[in-house]
């Protein structure tokens, strides 16, 4: 899943977007307001975690003109401010969540979580299968035929993307921008590499193969 940070604080947004990053998530980053809602206007995101006090557009300000232009981006805000009239005025502005600093990467995520949780509520499961192979997106376990799979935040997010999209080719473009971040170099064989990986981890030593190539497209996730 996908989420912009607007924060023109560089180290909260590294922190963040780092943390983000280990978890799975593909992260951008904005370090002002009019660059923020030029994203989230021009860009799918599951979430957004906004910053209130920022340059040249502030955070509130930010989020009213995305919620005019019907933009339903499910958003969290950051401020230092700690009034409940402020965290009212958050709310009121289009805002979904309301975080003060300091805080705890650990409630920041679980934040973000459910708020793309109750964005897919009424469109997607909580758990995916195909055949013998199951995803839960709540706990992020992975099995096949009862067996535990181990994967790494970007192999999973991978396998997701994969999974809601049974039997259809998913490109190589589709990939980088789930998995990774607009900075990503697309002349790299990164996306080759880690399919193997994830080939080797869900379809190694079971039947029937799963995850196939279809070469000059894209990759797919079918029983054949």
């Amino acid at each position: 899943m996908r989420i912009l940070v607007v924060e023109d604080d560089r180290s909260i947004a590294e922190f963040v977007a780092a943390g983000l990053r280990q978890e799975g998530f593909a992260v951008d980053v904005a370090d002002n307001g009019v660059d923020g809602l030029e994203l989230c206007r021009t860009q799918p995101y599951e979430a957004a975690i906004v910053d209130v006090m920022l340059p040249r557009l502030d955070g509130l300000s930010l989020v009213a003109a995305l919620r005019r232009a019907g933009v339903q981006t499910p958003v969290l805000f950051l401020s230092a401010r700690h009034r409940v009239d402020d965290r009212v005025q958050g709310l009121q502005s289009g805002g979904d969540d309301y975080l003060t600093k300091p805080f705890a990467f650990a409630e920041l995520l679980a934040r973000v979580q459910a708020l793309t949780r109750r964005g897919h509520r009424a469109a997607e499961p909580t758990s995916l299968s195909l055949a013998d192979l199951t995803l839960d997106r709540l706990t992020r376990r992975v099995e096949r035929s009862g067996t535990n799979i181990e994967l790494r935040p970007r192999e999973y997010a991978l396998l997701e993307l994969l999974m809601r999209h049974p039997g259809k080719v998913v490109s190589k473009t589709m990939i980088v921008s789930h998995v990774w971040d607009y900075s990503f170099d697309t002349g790299t064989n990164a996306v080759d590499v880690l399919v193997h990986r994830l080939r080797e981890k869900i379809d190694k030593g079971f039947e029937p193969r799963l995850l196939h190539t279809v070469r000059g497209v894209g990759y797919v996730l079918k029983v054949e």
